[in-house]
């Protein structure tokens, strides 16, 4: 398996669900429902027993919690993220997203930066 980039937990009403990883930068993502996750999908559009999903751009459904106008200009410029990425900019917000789902960062290992 790619060792990924970035990691974060993903919960589901506060139950942790599983894991988004993005495997190369802003082009390739991940997300694995953890094996013993019982609970409704994180997305419609992404039954639990399906387990893994692959995404060839950011997941739809989690850039469409992000913020956007305004806050989103404030929250670019006070932590100092590059409009296009989208990981970086769920992390900032992860804790206070709208509705069920909330994500929380893994700590990188330099390790897994240095195969990229």
């Amino acid at each position: 398996m790619e060792t990924p980039f970035r990691q974060a937990k993903v919960f589901m009403h506060g139950r942790y669900s599983g894991i988004l990883e993005e495997l190369k930068l802003n082009e390739h993502y991940r997300f694995i429902y953890s094996d013993d996750y019982v609970g409704p999908p994180i997305s419609l559009t992404m039954p639990v027993e399906h387990h893994v999903y692959e995404f060839s751009k950011f997941p739809s459904f989690l850039e469409g919690l992000l913020p956007e106008g305004v806050m989103l200009e404030g929250l670019l410029r006070q932590r100092r993220i590059d409009e296009n990425d989208y990981f970086a900019q769920l992390m900032a917000t992860g804790g206070e997203l709208v509705g069920a789902v909330s994500v929380e960062e893994i700590a990188s290992q330099p390790a897994a930066r240095a195969h990229i």
